[in-house]
């Protein structure tokens, strides 16, 4: 095995040593030796790649951050609506939370370097970009205008985050039924009305009609669903 390609292993191997080891104990109760032993490496091996536990928990924290970009650029890309666009990278986010041990300790840990937890930082990115995809939704007539985007955001930032942490003592929450089973109950409060719902009738010279009011969506007629759910139609009379 080529040398710089051993070397790639080693220093992997030594991130999700530590990543197990904050999980288990806590950065401040792990040490250097329990990591390298772990990893099946020399405290030498150990010292190559990382100068202190310090260096390696920012390692580690960066591997996890690094993972998790990916995620969001995906969400940035995604051509749905920011409902459907956002369930799934939940849930794409917390299978891979589930799935990596370095990604759940990164977004744990908090290196001494560092004033504010990863989380915190993420969770702000997230709803930047819920916001972004919501305002673009609303100028593009995928999202009723008068939706707020920064509300929606904030709505959506916080199931995201309240997912994530209900599942570190209980992982069913993490699955794939539980996010979708989430935005399910969002949904709603984002559809917009078939066409004709809420049009006030007009006289002929396009003033609004003595005692018209706003006409129901057509009884029968499917109902479109911007967050990219299947169509529901309203029961015929």
């Amino acid at each position: 095995m080529p040398t710089q390609h051993r070397a790639i292993q080693s220093r992997q191997a030594l991130i999700r040593s530590a990543a197990q080891s904050f999980i288990d104990k806590g950065v401040s109760a792990s040490g250097m030796v329990d990591i390298s032993r772990r990893a099946r490496l020399s405290k030498g091996a150990l010292y190559f790649h990382f100068e202190s536990k310090e260096e390696l928990t920012l390692a580690v924290r960066d591997e996890a951050l690094g993972a998790l970009r990916e995620l969001e650029e995906q969400l940035l890309r995604a051509p749905d609506p920011v409902l459907s666009a956002s369930r799934d990278f939940t849930i794409a986010l917390l299978d891979r939370v589930d799935r990596d041990i370095v990604v759940r300790a990164g977004l744990q840990i908090r290196p001494e370097s560092d004033p504010e937890p990863s989380g915190a930082r993420l969770h702000r990115r997230w709803c930047a970009l819920f916001q972004e995809k919501a305002a673009t939704d609303r100028a593009t007539g995928r999202l009723p205008l008068d939706t707020d985007p920064q509300r929606l955001a904030r709505a959506l930032t916080t199931m995201v985050v309240g997912l994530l942490e209900l599942g570190r003592a209980d992982r069913t929450w993490w699955s794939r039924e539980a996010v979708t089973d989430s935005w399910r109950q969002l949904a709603p409060a984002a559809r917009t009305a078939a066409p004709g719902a809420g049009r006030v009738l007009r006289t002929a010279t396009g003033a609004p009609r003595a005692g018209a009011v706003p006409q129901p969506a057509l009884r029968g007629a499917a109902v479109r669903d911007p967050a990219g759910f299947a169509p529901r139609r309203t029961p015929p009379r």
